[in-house]
């Protein structure tokens, strides 16, 4: 079982969101439980849990921790960690670390941002990868630029939870840039309007949104995601969802 879908489920103009950049980010431990779905079977799959503390120089610090449920580990064991600093003020990332484990693959993803006038955004990764069952860890450096705003999965999780919704219409989408370790992404949020969903007998008032992921050369890379993000102040994505090549993954909250 794979993670991948659920950290960008997660996951998830300069300067500014929407008119949210003087939200304040919270210090906060929030858990998830993966369930995995597949015709009959529904069978918790993982756990995800995020960190946020702040720092005293305008910055906070996210830790994000994934791994999968010891029978989803016989089919594909995942243990997956995310670092990042970001600053506050507009949600930019300016450090951002991916440690993976998945399905006997090792991977480790260390990238560093540099921002310019006009918006231009650097980035430099440097990339260490072992596949299953080498002795050899393979090393490789790249750089990744944009222009406009920019995000990885890490930030865009807390990107997605200080957009205005209030004040944008139904139908209407943020579009940025994403980085991974490797390439550069267009990512796509879009408003679907509030909804009131229920779960584990509590009921949520909720944003409904949709991610959309597409290469530089305009091809769709994955399946839309969705997410529900409480109304409230904690701005909490309730739940998430997304397709997997068999099967699909829900995300749920667990206060």
């Amino acid at each position: 079982m794979k993670l991948k879908v659920l950290l960008l489920a997660l996951l998830m103009g300069v300067g500014t969101l929407c008119g949210s950049a003087a939200r304040k980010v919270a210090n906060e431990n929030i858990k998830y439980r993966v369930m995995y779905k597949w015709g009959l079977i529904n069978k918790k799959a993982g756990t995800v849990t995020i960190q946020t503390t702040h720092n005293s120089d305008g910055t906070f610090s996210s830790l994000l921790v994934g791994h999968s449920a010891p029978w989803a580990d016989k089919f594909y064991s995942v243990r997956d960690t995310l670092r990042g600093t970001i600053i506050e003020e507009g949600i930019h990332p300016l450090f951002y670390e991916k440690i993976s484990h998945e399905g006997g693959d090792f991977k480790h993803d260390i990238i560093t941002y540099e921002r310019h006038e006009g918006g231009l955004v650097i980035a430099h990764c440097d990339r260490y990868k072992q596949k299953k069952k080498s002795d050899t860890v393979d090393f490789s450096q790249k750089e990744l630029q944009a222009t406009g705003y920019t995000v990885d999965m890490l930030s865009s999780f807390y990107y997605m939870r200080y957009l205005d919704f209030d004040k944008m219409a139904v139908g209407e989408n943020k579009t940025m840039n994403i980085f991974s370790g490797k390439r550069k992404e267009i990512l796509k949020i879009t408003y679907k309007g509030k909804e009131s969903i229920e779960m584990d007998g509590k009921n949520y008032e909720c944003y409904h949104i949709t991610f959309s992921f597409t290469s530089d050369g305009k091809k769709k890379s994955s399946d839309d995601l969705q997410a529900w993000i409480e109304t409230g102040k904690g701005r909490i994505p309730i739940k998430m969802e997304g397709k997997l090549p068999v099967g699909s993954v829900k995300c749920f909250y667990e206060p």
